[in-house]
């Protein structure tokens, strides 16, 4: 018999909901399991058996992180399968700087109210983005807490597990002047700088679903909810066929507070900003909110969700792989001596 609590229940918790919601995910969770795994889904650990064929000093690399104020705008527009894919991808874009082939992800969801259908929903977005990233989702927690969040909001965050071998973590003591810097393009605002997009746009009292000429007849609420593009698998291509020497997640603090992790003293990037592919949406906050440009590359990632550090002979070789890994990459800038971090000109 299935534990069940009456007076659980008058305080706000429905355990009974809980069991629907395991239920209702469990096929979205079939579609991420790989070799790796041992454990069925509900135990009190996830189990991952390491395949260590061809590593010979393996190096696990894990990355956490959830997916911000951009569930405001989920809540206003009512859409909860695409957030999971924000919540996997702001893990496994990490891991992959490192060099590393993520594993395995795990999330955690914390509601006001346990509505199933809606945590299914929230839970087939996170399958997605392991399936784009080739990792398991071996476990998770959904915590229903009633008085400390409202009943129709969530929050929304988990981590992701990698491996690499010791050998072949990408070493930026590599970086030389003249290297070149290849942009990944990005699919949108990701799942960075929601607090002032939404001050900008004041999204709490504003029809963010009609539809924005600006935004190629889009609505405002559509287009922000675009789900951050995952990189793994074009990047693990690229691992293959060059030497990658850096590589750079365009997250939270944009171009100035990002690419200088991957470069090391002595060194800075030098960005064209005419070669920039800057998506609508920038321009659109940029002159709605009257914000500095220097401010947007310092909040946004502009259009720029990834870049790459290659030796200038093995550019043309890059662009080639990940042009072929569906990728729309393009050079955006070098390497030049200096500690000035970033210098966009």
């Amino acid at each position: 018999m299935k534990s069940y609590s009456e007076s659980y229940k008058e305080a706000g918790v429905d355990i009974t909901a809980g069991y629907k919601a395991v239920e209702l995910m469990k096929s979205h969770i079939a579609r991420t399991m790989t070799s790796g795994v041992v454990s069925d889904i509900g135990g009190f650990g996830g189990l991952f058996a390491l395949d260590l064929e061809g590593i010979k000093k393996p190096v696990l690399v894990s990355g956490t992180d959830g997916v911000g104020t951009k569930l405001k705008i989920a809540f206003l527009m009512d859409k909860h399968d695409t957030v999971g894919i924000d919540c996997v991808a702001m893990c496994v874009n990490d891991v992959i700087c490192c060099g590393a082939k993520p594993l395995f992800f795990l999330d955690y969801i914390a509601l006001g109210k346990n509505i199933p259908e809606r945590v299914a929903a929230i839970v087939s977005g996170v399958a997605e983005g392991c399936v784009q990233s080739g990792s398991a989702l071996i476990g998770g927690e959904t915590a229903e807490m009633p008085g400390f969040y409202p009943v129709d909001e969530y929050d929304l965050a988990g981590f992701s597990v990698g491996v690499v071998d010791k050998d072949k973590i990408l070493d930026n003591k590599t970086i030389r002047e003249r290297d070149v810097v290849i942009a990944l393009s990005s699919s949108g605002v990701h799942s960075n700088g929601f607090s002032l997009i939404r001050k900008v746009f004041d999204v709490e009292n504003s029809d963010i679903k009609k539809p924005v000429t600006e935004l190629n007849g889009k609505s405002l609420g559509e287009t922000l909810l675009t789900p951050t593009k995952i990189y793994v698998k074009p990047m693990l291509a690229l691992f293959d066929a060059v030497k990658v020497k850096a590589v750079s997640h365009i997250t939270g603090g944009g171009f100035y507070e990002n690419i200088p992790r991957s470069i090391p003293k002595g060194y800075s990037v030098k960005i064209e900003r005419k070669a920039i592919k800057v998506l609508p949406i920038f321009d659109l906050i940029k002159s709605t909110g009257k914000i500095d440009e220097r401010d947007m590359f310092n909040t946004f990632n502009m259009g720029v969700g990834m870049s790459v550090v290659v030796d200038k002979k093995d550019a043309d070789k890059a662009l080639e792989v990940l042009k072929a890994n569906g990728e729309n990459p393009y050079i955006v800038g070098e390497i030049v001596k200096g500690d000035d971090g970033v210098i966009i000109c």
